[in-house]
């Protein structure tokens, strides 16, 4: 596994990688619409750092991965019908996943969602959510081709895209 924790050592190069896939990533604007400064953001991915939910992918030792998975879902995810219902923290959420440009399309991208699944059923999740802008069909595809299935959908307001709609998945543990 190539998948491993972020510590603060890592956070400049977790920004410089998180910056680069912003700026180079064909389409940023139409799929994700993250923008530097503003999503992701510094201070989130210090926060998740500091919570221990901040997972970066190494290839040759450079971070061509990262995605945080939390072992909690936030009152955001409420207004969803879900297929099951549990505490909150109860559910894994993947957020922020990024591959880099130039690894982009050989499969690491699956194996993180994968990975993030093995880690919420090693703590114990019920289910494991995530949400993705509705503009973001590929990483819908993906997030589908992976077993996860699309639950709804709600008109969000985030600093990166402002008031947008937003698709939620789940996969349910087995």
């Amino acid at each position: 596994m190539r998948l491993e924790l972020a510590t603060q050592n890592d956070f400049d190069a977790i920004i410089a990688f998180y910056d680069d896939v912003t700026e180079r990533t064909p389409e940023m604007a139409t799929y994700a619409r993250w923008s530097k400064g503003k999503h992701p953001t510094i201070e989130g991915i210090r926060a998740y750092i500091d919570e221990g939910s901040m997972y970066i992918y190494h290839e040759r030792g450079v971070i061509v991965g990262a995605m945080a998975v939390t072992m909690y879902q936030g009152e955001d995810y409420h207004a969803i019908d879900w297929s099951q219902q549990v505490a909150d923290d109860e559910v894994a959420v993947i957020h922020i996943l990024a591959v880099s440009p130039d690894a982009q399309g050989k499969g690491i991208g699956s194996e993180m969602i994968r990975e993030a699944i093995r880690l919420a059923q090693n703590n114990g999740m019920q289910t494991i959510r995530l949400d993705a802008l509705a503009s973001n069909t590929p990483a819908h595809k993906l997030y589908e081709r992976l077993g996860f299935e699309y639950r709804g959908k709600q008109h969000l307001y985030a600093e990166n895209t402002g008031w947008t709609d937003f698709y939620f998945f789940e996969y349910k543990n087995k």
